[in-house]
């Protein structure tokens, strides 16, 4: 498979995020996108694939569709899978792992003996060893007897952007707050506060997106160890990368030290510790920043306890309250974004919010984006 080649790329998102990531990939130049379940496919090549790695930030992997054949039993998939050009994508002396899913309208329904005759087929055509540590793995999907195979360039979930070590109890993952700041109608030209900062994940992505950077800069990923890999090419790309100068500022607190401390040094690994300014405090002591009198009304995104995992619910209602009369009486002009799993507990701050936004999967639970339109 030359790297000219085009085929089916394969987004995943956040599940209920797949039309907010749609939108950011239409953003980046990627054309023909369309929305499945589970994500956003569109037809490109591994320059393509590389890109998407590189700059999409609300993107959770990125799989590159290799291939597909039909097969109606387990002799037909090993006999066919032989024949299978491996060797266009994997190197023999890059271990490999495989994944198998199946339907119930497939032939083939056991995806543990599928898995088998694949890890057979590449040891004894390829060469390449299998190991279930192996940063390249080969997904599998038997859908109608059709066996489409697709090898995830990512590795590591895209998330992970490289540059926080230090991260809270109950984080928010960085693709999806970057798909919630894109909910919130955020574009890098406004300031950004959260009273609740935990980590800092939504302050740094929000200047972050400001500044221009590129999500994947300081990560490596799994698409440098295909045969196809261009370091050259990659070179070219990654130096594509054309930093802004920022007029924005970003605010995050806490009322916990070890997060204020935690937060500050991860906005300086990312590179916008000039940008991010992360102080002590309580929501009852919140203020909107001094920016002088003509600087736009920005947004406030929180993610606060949910009573979930942090927190006991009874306790957090008198919380949002806070939270809520606080914003009302100090952020006119501002817009709100509240991140819960809690429609209860998003009412309490009683903010006047717009119609809620579908739920969406996070760590076991069912969330949703609760924003306002501007304070009045």
């Amino acid at each position: 498979m030359d790297t000219s080649d085009t085929f089916e790329i394969f987004l995943t998102a956040p599940p209920g995020m797949e039309q907010t990531l749609q939108r950011e990939a239409e953003e980046a130049g990627f054309s023909g996108t369309k929305t499945v379940p589970g994500g956003v496919s569109f037809e490109g090549d591994w320059h393509a694939v590389w890109r998407a790695n590189l700059q999409l930030r609300g993107a959770a992997r990125v799989l590159a569709r290799i291939g597909s054949f039909r097969a109606f039993h387990l002799a037909q998939l090993d006999k066919r899978a032989r024949k299978f050009p491996w060797s266009e994508v994997l190197r023999p002396d890059v271990p490999i792992r495989v994944e198998t899913t199946t339907n119930k309208k497939s032939k083939i329904y056991h995806a543990g003996a599928a898995t088998q005759r694949i890890e057979r087929a590449i040891t004894e055509e390829l060469g390449a060893p299998i190991s279930a540590e192996a940063d390249i793995t080969v997904k599998l999907r038997i859908e109608d007897n059709l066996c489409t195979f697709s090898v995830d360039t990512s590795g590591d979930g895209l998330h992970k952007r490289g540059h926080k070590t230090a991260v809270g109890k109950a984080p928010m993952r960085e693709n999806l707050a970057a798909l919630f700041l894109r909910d919130c109608g955020y574009d890098g030209q406004e300031p950004v506060v959260d009273p609740m900062c935990g980590s800092g994940t939504f302050v740094i992505e929000a200047a972050e997106i400001a500044k221009g950077l590129f999500p994947g800069r300081s990560r490596s990923f799994a698409f440098e160890q295909l045969a196809n890999f261009d370091a050259a090419a990659w070179d070219d790309l990654r130096a594509e990368q054309k930093t802004r100068a920022v007029s924005a500022r970003f605010f995050g607190s806490d009322r916990n030290t070890g997060a204020v401390e935690m937060a500050s040094a991860n906005a300086e690994r990312a590179g916008v510790g000039d940008l991010v300014e992360i102080t002590q405090q309580a929501v009852s002591d919140l203020m909107p920043p001094d920016l002088g009198p003509d600087a736009p009304k920005g947004l406030v995104i929180v993610n606060p306890p949910y009573g979930a995992r942090i927190g006991n619910k009874k306790l957090l209602y008198a919380l949002y309250a806070a939270l809520g009369e606080t914003l009302k009486a100090r952020f006119r002009g501002w817009r709100v974004g509240i991140v819960t799993s809690e429609t209860s507990l998003a009412k309490a701050t009683n903010l006047p919010f717009k119609p809620f936004g579908a739920p969406v999967a996070h760590g076991g639970l069912k969330i949703r984006l609760f924003q306002t339109n501007p304070l009045p």
